[in-house]
Order: C-alpha cells, then sequence, then structure tokens
C-alpha cells in the first residue's frame, strides 16, 4: 500500500507518521515538499499534480488552517486550505481510485444545547474556521471519492504548544488561574487520532462500504475549567513544582475573541465505535499520559 500524507509535522501528522508506517509505504510531505512534490495546500494544482504522480492507495490529509480567530480576517487563505484543497484531493483520489482520509471539527455545529453531537446533525457554524470546515467536508463529498471524514474535538499532543502546557507555565508563574468553565468537549490526543485512523484505513480497504464521516474524540467530557484543574492536579502528583492555589471559572462572555466558539463540543462517537469495533478511553487516560511524558 502507498500513502500520501500531507501536514506531517503538525500534531496529528507527526502521530500519523508513526501509525501508519506498519501499513505500507508512506510519502510524507510538508508544505515545503520534495522532489517536485507539493504538500501546501493553497497551491492547489501542485496538490493535484502530486496526486497524479505518485499514484497512492490512500491520501492523508493532516494539513488544515487551524488559527480560529485569524480566520475571521483572513478568510480568503481559510477557504482556500480548508475548502477549496480538499476538494481539489478528492477530484485527484476520485480519478486515481485512491482513498481519502481527511479530518475536520465540531466547530461545523452552532454549540447548542448539551446532548454530544451525531454524525447526522444539522450543521450551523459560528465561525470562518467552522464554516471553511465544512466547506471542504461538502467539496469531498460531491467528488465522489472513497472517503473517510473523522471529525474529531480539542486535540492536543506532547509535542508542540497545547492547552496543558500552558496550564502548567501558568501555574508555576501565578497563585490564581481563570478558565472558561461552560465550553464543554473532550481532550483528544493526536496519538488516538492517528492509531485510530490506521486501524480505519485498513477496514475501510477490506471493506469500502464502512466509508463516510465519523466523530473521533475520546470518552467522557469536561470544561476547560475541568481539563486544567486536572493538568494541575495531576502534574503535582508527578512532583511538579507549581505556585497556583486557586483555579477561578468564568463564562465564554468573560473571555472575547474574534470567532465564537462553540459551548458544546461534545462529539457522538459510537457510530465509529460500533462501526470499526473500537474501544475509545476516556479523556483524562491520554492527558495523563500525555503530562507523564512532558514532565518526566
Amino acid at each position: 500500500m502507498k500513502i500520501l500524507l500531507l501536514g506531517k509535522n503538525g500534531q496529528v501528522g507527526w502521530e500519523l507518521q508513526r501509525a501508519l508506517a506498519p501499513l505500507g509505504i508512506v510519502v510524507a510531505l510538508d508544505r515545503g515538499g520534495a522532489d517536485g512534490l507539493r504538500g501546501d495546500l493553497e497551491d492547489l494544482d501542485g496538490l493535484d499534480r502530486t496526486v497524479r504522480r505518485i499514484v497512492p492507495d490512500v491520501i492523508v490529509n493532516a494539513a488544515a488552517y487551524t488559527a480560529v480567530d485569524k480566520a475571521e480576517t483572513d478568510v480568503e487563505r481559510a477557504q482556500r486550505v480548508n475548502a477549496e484543497a480538499p476538494g481539489v484531493l478528492a477530484v485527484a483520489a476520485a480519478a486515481v481510485g485512491a482513498l481519502l482520509v481527511h479530518y475536520s471539527t465540531d466547530y461545523v455545529f452552532d454549540g447548542s444545547g448539551d446532548t454530544p453531537w451525531r454524525e447526522d446533525a444539522a450543521t450551523a457554524p459560528l465561525s470562518v474556521y467552522g464554516r471553511t470546515k465544512l466547506a471542504g467536508e461538502e467539496a469531498i463529498r460531491a467528488a465522489g471519492c472513497r472517503h473517510l471524514i473523522l471529525r474529531t474535538s480539542w486535540v492536543y499532543a506532547a509535542r508542540g504548544g497545547n492547552f496543558a502546557r500552558t496550564m502548567l507555565r501558568l501555574g508555576a508563574e501565578r497563585e490564581r488561574l481563570t478558565v472558561i468553565a461552560d465550553q464543554h468537549g473532550a481532550p483528544t490526543g493526536a496519538e488516538l487520532i492517528a492509531d485510530v485512523s490506521a486501524h480505519a484505513i485498513r477496514a475501510e480497504r477490506a471493506n469500502h462500504g464502512l466509508g463516510g464521516t465519523y466523530h473521533l474524540a475520546a470518552s467522557g467530557e469536561t470544561s476547560w475549567h475541568g481539563y486544567a484543574s486536572f493538568v494541575i492536579e495531576q502534574a503535582r502528583e508527578l512532583g511538579a513544582t507549581l505556585k497556583v492555589s486557586e483555579i477561578a471559572p468564568i463564562g465564554t462572555r468573560d473571555y472575547p475573541t474574534a470567532a465564537v466558539r462553540p459551548l458544546n463540543s461534545r462529539l457522538d462517537s459510537a457510530r465509529l465505535r460500533e462501526r470499526f469495533e473500537l474501544a475509545l478511553p476516556d479523556w483524562r487516560d491520554g492527558v495523563a499520559r500525555m503530562l507523564r511524558e512532558i514532565l518526566d
């Protein structure tokens, strides 16, 4: 099997290089590409040429425009990367007979209510980021290629910056932290996303009927405040020296941002679990493991 991986140096892309390796030959590209190949999602012609040159069995697109607030004013670039590029990849995938694996987000929903979102729930994004990610999904479906669209939320990894690292840094500097308590979801590790992706690719290759859109998130739920509290508690148990003595809950309205965040980022992953025979661990398991990795 030959796999074309885009976005190899991102949080999910880095883990995918490991998870996909046992499946076959992985051609992993970042924005710069190599040997005339192009992995830059802003270079639509280059993407098309790259797919048709490699003729992969699977294309995994782990690249995206993820600067949620900046997207509100950088609309054209967000649209090109998140919407137009996936459409180009999908058309090329259909032409060469490849499976396209693409990652999307809970931001395609409006964040209302407190029930976890199912795949067939009505979409109503609140931000440019959410709208462009939804447009990318729609372009893939319209192209008619075999595909797996995996929506996820609150992604983190031990590598690079993340919410937990920010809490650890601030917790070492300040006695009091304020963290949003009315947004709810499940922190989901890049490592889990990559491992599930590899499993799903193998399964879809054996049974094309498994293609479609799925929600992929760790089990359980929390708020950003609950997430921060867990991080600080675990870090102390691991011996970290922290100054913080209070983590105060605040509302979303108390921390205004350029892009509107959904209050309900809960994703119902039952369809993924059942169709691919998977068990998704509790979010605490992955976060605790990540903390051990960065603090040990």
